[in-house]
């Protein structure tokens, strides 16, 4: 600036303090972030155009952000910056085809809860989330809940689910949370771990809670007995603490899991077993849709790759070309 010339321009009052934390609740209109060096809990809001950079979200921010609070004039907490993510669980938002929704960030662990009856889960949407979970960096594992109704066939079930699945690298456990079993085994795989626990509505999320963390007394829901699926009980996302160390992120309920931002030529790479037979096939660019010399499609003919496999990787396909068709639940 010029000498003499008079600064005219408006100065930003600078705010009264800063910290650093991590968001523990989203509770849609604010967020509680717990402090780093007080572990105190405080209500922040965001100023109405902070987005990520690169993200086009329905939050841009997420349980499990780490995160800089600024205390502004008004004594009011604002988040002001978000520390980058080394990962984080999206899907397509339920209304908005072409705007994504953030489930958790900065994870060790994604752990989907499904159950095998009242209700089932899809393979479908057991394939898209664990795709999305290879797609963004995050080790993945399944929790099978409520063993404690399983009929024969369930059992039976249960185990080609854990087979097919192990096979492919994902860990897979049996719990009951009605009745402990299985529980002891869990809360070791999650301890030390900030883990994302999603899966349908229904299927056990905040009773298995309950069990691994004694005083959590989370709400529990009822199955619809028109349609066999779960009501939803978790209306926030929310981190919960375990008593022998680690976090378990609980978010809402999953009718549906979209997948976002998948290129065509890059979804076999969230597919191990397809990816590593695809190696073989004839031309790079194989989509794996009968192509001549593709070694995909006999690698399932022949049951070295799962036909419900297949089948939700040929759906992500189709997703990608028809997203529309895909706002219904899997």
């Amino acid at each position: 600036m010029a000498k003499g010339k008079k600064d005219n321009r408006k100065r930003e009052e600078a705010p009264a303090s800063t910290a650093t934390g991590i968001v523990v609740r989203n509770t849609g209109s604010s967020y509680i972030v717990r402090l780093d060096e007080t572990g105190e809990c405080v209500n922040c809001r965001v100023k109405g155009n902070f987005r990520i950079k690169g993200i086009r979200t329905t939050n841009p921010v997420a349980v499990g952000d780490h995160v800089t609070v600024s205390k502004a004039a008004d004594d009011a907490d604002y988040i002001t910056a978000i520390e980058p993510r080394r990962n984080y669980i999206i899907r397509r938002a339920s209304n908005l085809s072409k705007e994504s929704h953030i489930l958790a960030a900065n994870l060790d662990l994604a752990a989907l809860v499904v159950s095998l009856r009242d209700p089932s889960t899809p393979t479908t949407f057991i394939d898209r989330f664990l795709a999305t979970a290879e797609a963004y960096n995050v080790p993945a594992m399944l929790i099978l809940n409520k063993c404690d109704i399983w009929q024969e066939d369930d059992a039976e079930l249960a185990d080609g689910m854990t087979y097919l699945y192990e096979s492919i690298g994902y860990g897979a456990c049996r719990v009951s949370a009605r009745t402990g079993e299985g529980v002891d085994a869990l809360r070791e795989k999650l301890r030390d771990k900030v883990t994302l626990l999603a899966g349908n509505s229904g299927v056990g999320k905040s009773s298995l809670i309950n069990a691994l963390v004694p005083g959590a007394d989370l709400k529990t829901g009822k199955i619809s007995d028109i349609h066999h699926q779960g009501m939803h009980t978790t209306t926030f996302s929310e981190m919960v603490s375990l008593p022998e160390g680690g976090e378990l992120i609980d978010v809402p309920g999953i009718r549906g899991f979209g997948t976002i931002d998948f290129a065509p030529e890059e979804v076999s790479h969230y597919f191990p077993e397809i990816f590593k037979a695809g190696a073989y096939c004839r031309y790079g660019n194989c989509k794996h849709c009968g192509e001549p010399g593709c070694a995909v499609v006999p690698a399932v003919e022949d049951h070295l790759i799962s036909e419900s496999r297949y089948a939700s990787y040929l759906s992500i396909l189709d997703e990608i070309t028809d997203p529309e068709k895909y706002r219904k639940p899997f």
